[in-house]
């Protein structure tokens, strides 16, 4: 007879949420992107607030356009909703990767730090978050430690170029 399987403590449960809304390609292209419209934002912006509101604003369509994209290609095998459905979880990382950058900026400004400052801020914050799914990355593919932290200076450093290219472009 085979033996009863435990179910997952709290805390496995809590790294799962994190795991599927901090780990998807939506996500990761979420914080980027995010993380690109702040930069850009910053060069029309008067204050962090004005820089924030601008950026989430880009980001939310960019998630509709997501959505719609996701939606539309679904829509023939799974129907209008459970596509939607779909679309709105697949994409919902885009918005949570967000989250961290968000709380750093409006950290910034009830500090009364300056916009480019927060804009600072905000680019370690997606390094910070980058390094560490770049560290999970190389972890789970069972790298020795010094890959990993290797691995995660590059993806955070990667991630960032992106920006970069990003910001230049426009």
């Amino acid at each position: 007879m085979s033996e009863p399987v435990a179910s997952p403590s709290r805390g496995q449960r809590v790294l799962a949420w994190f795991d599927v809304r901090f780990r998807s390609p939506a996500a990761i292209y979420g914080l980027i992107v995010f993380t690109a419209f702040v930069t850009i934002a910053e060069d029309h912006a008067e204050s962090i607030e004005d820089m924030l509101a601008t950026s989430v604003a880009s980001l939310i369509v960019f998630f509709i356009a997501h959505v719609f994209a996701h939606t539309l290609t679904e829509h023939s095998q799974h129907g209008f909703r459970a596509a939607l459905r779909n679309a709105i979880r697949h994409g919902a990382g885009m918005l949570y990767a967000s989250v961290p950058s968000v709380i750093v900026l409006v950290a910034s400004d009830l500090a009364g730090a300056t916009l480019e400052d927060a804009v600072d801020n905000c680019l370690l914050t997606a390094f910070i978050v980058l390094a560490v799914l770049g560290y999970h990355a190389f972890q789970s593919r069972r790298a020795p430690f010094l890959g990993r932290i290797l691995g995660a200076v590059a993806t955070a450093m990667l991630g960032i170029f992106i920006v970069i290219l990003e910001y230049g472009f426009h």
